[in-house]
């Protein structure tokens, strides 16, 4: 939940601040020379790109959280619960890899399974890498639609 109410937060300043960024292209359009007029065109582009990756960020958070909800659902969301911990609340990293190792061995059995790339993300999330995980989550995406 505080994921949540954070992306909306950061969706509503990066919101503002492309509202904002918007009057300051037409104040350069506005100013009638060829200058101000290219920069004003080329600062216009800004805001469209700037809610472009925010509705694809937004819609990729929605269509995961359906996926979160259906897996739970089927009780079949990973559990991480028992695995040791470092100080900091992160999972520890030996366990983590060894978590990754049995996720990955699943998923491999089922490859046109969502399910089993929705665990593998979740496990590539846990060893750490977030890239992957995303890379790996919208695999599953593919897969439920």
């Amino acid at each position: 939940m505080k994921a949540k109410v954070m992306a909306v937060v950061l969706t509503a300043v990066v919101l503002v601040y492309l509202v904002l960024l918007a009057e300051r292209a037409f104040q350069l359009i506005g100013t009638g020379q060829i200058t101000g007029i290219l920069l004003g065109i080329g600062v216009l582009i800004l805001p469209f790109v700037g809610l472009w990756i925010a509705w694809v960020n937004l819609r990729f958070g929605m269509r995961m959280e359906r996926l979160t909800k259906r897996l739970e659902a089927e009780d079949g969301l990973p559990d991480i619960s028992e695995l040791p911990r470092r100080p900091s609340g992160r999972v520890d990293r030996e366990a983590a890899d060894e978590f990754f190792e049995q996720i990955r061995a699943e998923a491999a059995r089922e490859p046109e399974n969502w399910r089993g790339w929705y665990r593998l993300a979740y496990a590539y999330d846990v060893a750490g890498d977030r890239r992957r995980a995303r890379e790996t989550m919208r695999r599953a995406l593919e897969l439920a639609d």
